[in-house]
């Protein structure tokens, strides 16, 4: 019965360190680096689906999925590294 108590508070815990992550970072982040943020999300997640994809059903055409996958991680890196740029608390 103790063990539930503990696991009860660590997930509350966890529940409001994100809930306060989530609030400073709607108040903080200007809209410019929202925006970016959303497409480094859809970027992720299309090269996890395409990895998913190539796992589940092989990889017979394996010159598509190499393709489709460096180029989901090169857009990304490219993205952070304008989202870098154009941060203002990276401008000193």
């Amino acid at each position: 019965m103790g063990g539930y108590k503990v696991q009860r508070k660590k997930s509350s815990a966890a529940v409001q360190v994100h809930s306060r992550f989530l609030a400073e970072y709607a108040s903080s982040t200007p809209n410019k680096l929202k925006v970016i943020d959303a497409y480094l999300l859809y970027i992720m997640m299309t090269g996890a689906l395409q990895f998913l994809y190539c796992l589940l059903v092989g990889t017979f055409p394996f010159n598509s999925f190499l393709s489709g996958f460096i180029s989901c991680v090169g857009s990304f890196i490219l993205a952070v590294c304008l989202r870098i740029q154009i941060n203002p608390q990276n401008k000193d």
